[in-house]
């Protein structure tokens, strides 16, 4: 069931990264309790397609009601955290912030998830993904040369920077108030988190060793040994061969003759470099490359499609996407030895759960009717 089997976790739902940390949380044993508003969820008819909400319950309670507010601090006093991914202030002025939940269960660990962070000039302005990466030098390094910033879906602030850390806080201050007894606030900022993924980075650059311009260090697209190259079908194949010894193989198994070209470290030689890469790799299939290169110390990989993923034999073999009530997904991450995680359930229509968790709260019969019939839960 997962290393967090018998940890409880109040989820205000929200979108995007409050979700993921959520779906984490729950893939690794937690009973995550998401509450969300009654009008119901973005998936409509099939919530079982709503992946981060997987191996959670739901309860349908409106905020804006006194009675749901209270519902939701009876929540709170039962679980070990919550967390929340409003602006600041939001939850506070809805009745169910830091002050209000920890005062009934000091304990209780309370996570906030925001693009900008809790406090800053930017803390109440409107943002995304691309805005908080943005200042974080994070776009700005992402990229062809002499081109604009290719944006990385949002995976670097949202889900990386975002959600990610928020779970690794909040696991990490549960962890320790199972010690100190006193609960705390989580900040996970995805501004914050931004930057940590680029500290690496940020010391290259400071060592000289990383270029600002675009698309000329090693990683960044400027190495012709580390790049994608397109096929003769139109498809799309990756090179990462960097160490001596591997691009060595890449040379020899792409029939290019090291001794006739310039020194792979050479900077100044790298375009020139990429458009013999270029054309090597236009006289191939990307299948008849696989065939070449798969599973050498080229490193080498194609660059597939999210339908295709599913069936690559790697992924199959570790199963790194299973099948659930018709729904292809990634499984659950990290692995472990003894108590592996899973997916505890799909991802449940808004509400259906609201009936069990108030009894196993304490709620009778009648307490539940009378919250619907006062609509403040669904």
């Amino acid at each position: 069931m997962g290393p967090l089997k018998g940890i409880r976790i109040l989820e205000i739902a929200g979108i995007g990264p409050g979700p993921f940390a959520g779906m984490m949380l729950a893939d690794l044993g937690a009973d995550v309790i998401r509450v969300e508003r009654p009008k119901g969820g973005m998936f409509g008819d099939n919530p079982k397609l709503d992946i981060l909400n997987r191996g959670k319950r739901s309860i349908g309670v409106d905020l804006k009601t006194q009675e749901g507010v209270e519902t939701v601090l009876k929540l709170a006093e039962s679980c070990d955290a919550m967390f929340e991914g409003f602006r600041p202030g939001v939850v506070e002025k809805l009745g169910i912030g830091p002050e209000p939940a920890m005062a009934i269960n000091p304990r209780l660990v309370y996570g906030r998830m925001t693009g900008w962070g809790q406090d800053g000039p930017l803390a109440h302005a409107s943002g995304h993904d691309i805005n908080y990466i943005s200042i974080t030098g994070a776009l700005h390094a992402i990229g062809n040369r002499g081109e604009k910033p290719v944006v990385p879906l949002n995976l670097v602030g949202d889900f990386g920077g975002g959600g990610l850390m928020l779970a690794f806080g909040m696991v990490s201050a549960i962890l320790e108030a199972k010690t100190s007894g006193k609960g705390q606030v989580v900040d996970a900022a995805m501004v914050d988190g931004a930057a940590a993924l680029m500290a690496s980075v940020y010391g290259a650059q400071q060592s000289g060793f990383w270029s600002e311009e675009r698309g000329t260090n090693m990683l960044d697209s400027g190495a012709h040994f580390y790049d994608t190259y397109e096929t003769s079908d139109n498809q799309y194949i990756c090179v990462g061969a960097f160490e001596p010894q591997f691009y060595a193989e890449l040379l020899k198994l792409i029939g290019l003759d090291d001794e006739e070209l310039p020194h792979q470290m050479d900077m100044g030689q790298w375009p020139d470099l990429k458009e013999r890469f270029t054309a090597v790799f236009k006289t191939k299939t990307r299948d008849e490359w696989c065939e070449i290169l798969d599973g050498t110390d080229a490193c080498f990989s194609p660059v597939l499609p999210m339908s295709e993923a599913y069936h690559h034999p790697h992924n199959v073999a570790r199963g790194t996407f299973v099948e659930r009530e018709g729904v292809m997904q990634p499984r659950p991450v990290p692995r472990f030895s003894r108590t592996d995680s899973e997916i505890q359930r799909p991802a449940a229509r808004v509400g259906e759960h609201t009936d069990e968790i108030l009894s196993e709260l304490g709620f009778t019969i009648d307490d539940i009717n009378r919250l619907k019939e006062n609509k403040a839960i669904k």
